[in-house]
């Protein structure tokens, strides 16, 4: 069984993984306005890497693939899992983290030659199309003629995601200890009432603080939480029978419930979405099973 890693805890992120490789900031190629709309790149680090608080002067797509990255934006956890990525808006404070291996593409788009705007983080569908032309951008001897062209299809396809993976943390000093809980060990399987007793408070205001802090009662939020690892480990290749026992249900079928009720789909289906994709642009995680 996978078990949660005991490394330092960071305030509103997934506890920190042994050996996390910190830096100030995803590196921002020189002057790309000067000459680009579109600088693309990736990379791949080889230990888990957690990127500080920063922000951009250009717009920011970012995606992965054999893995998962997660980013903090002010009292929202975004989770980026492969056939999706997050644009961030240029001027935007936000922190990373990857894990270990994963394949890292992030592309840097001009904010005065990109003719749309997003005011706020958004999930992006990454279709095979977009990311090969994203990956066509990341060639450093295409001609101008072949750069604006591929650029313009860019802008033409790169569309937000029907479904944006965002985690709204609470925020409130009556309920922010639970949070914090749960992001260590999503399986904890304390109630309400138990954390009532614990907090020195009642079930009805912790009931009504998140609530109003979240918009959804604490059970519906824990099983978000719950969903938001469970893309993670998914991703990382754990069947979901293990996934299911690292969340703390009983029952695999329990936690396929659940998963549905967030995210529409099954497990199994959400990850082998793309298999039908040609050339193999995408690559699903294979080993989603018991879905």
């Amino acid at each position: 069984m996978v078990r949660s890693s005991r490394g330092e805890a960071t305030p509103g992120m997934w506890r920190r993984e042994a050996g996390t490789a910190v830096r100030r900031g995803v590196a921002l190629p020189q002057d790309p306005a000067a000459s680009f709309a579109i600088v693309a790149g990736f990379h791949r680090p080889r230990v888990p890497t957690e990127w500080a608080p920063h922000s951009h002067d250009s717009h920011e797509l970012v995606w992965v693939r054999g893995g998962t990255l997660t980013s903090r934006v002010d009292d929202r956890v975004f989770t980026v899992v492969e056939g999706h990525g997050l644009w961030m808006p240029a001027g935007v404070v936000h922190a990373g983290r990857a894990t270990a291996g994963a394949k890292f593409h992030d592309a840097f788009f001009a904010p005065d030659r990109t003719p749309f705007a997003f005011g706020e983080p958004k999930a992006i569908a990454m279709t095979p199309l977009l990311e090969s032309l994203l990956t066509h951008l990341s060639h450093t001897d295409l001609d101008a003629a072949a750069r604006a062209r591929a650029e313009a299809v860019v802008f033409d396809v790169l569309r937000p995601s029907e479904r944006q993976f965002a985690l709204h943390l609470p925020g409130d000093d009556r309920i922010d200890a639970i949070a914090e809980a749960l992001l260590d060990d999503p399986a904890d399987g304390r109630s309400l009432e138990e954390w009532a007793r614990q907090l020195g408070t009642s079930d009805r205001t912790i009931t009504r603080a998140f609530r109003q802090a979240t918009g959804v009662t604490f059970a519906q939020w824990r099983q978000m939480l719950r969903v938001h690892r469970a893309l993670m480990l998914l991703s990382e290749g754990f069947d979901v029978l293990t996934v299911s026992e690292v969340l703390g249900y009983a029952q695999p079928s329990t936690f396929i419930a659940a998963f549905r009720r967030i995210m529409g789909t099954t497990p199994g289906a959400f990850f082998t979405a793309g298999d039908d994709t040609p050339e193999g642009v995408r690559n699903p995680v294979s080993g989603v099973r018991n879905s």
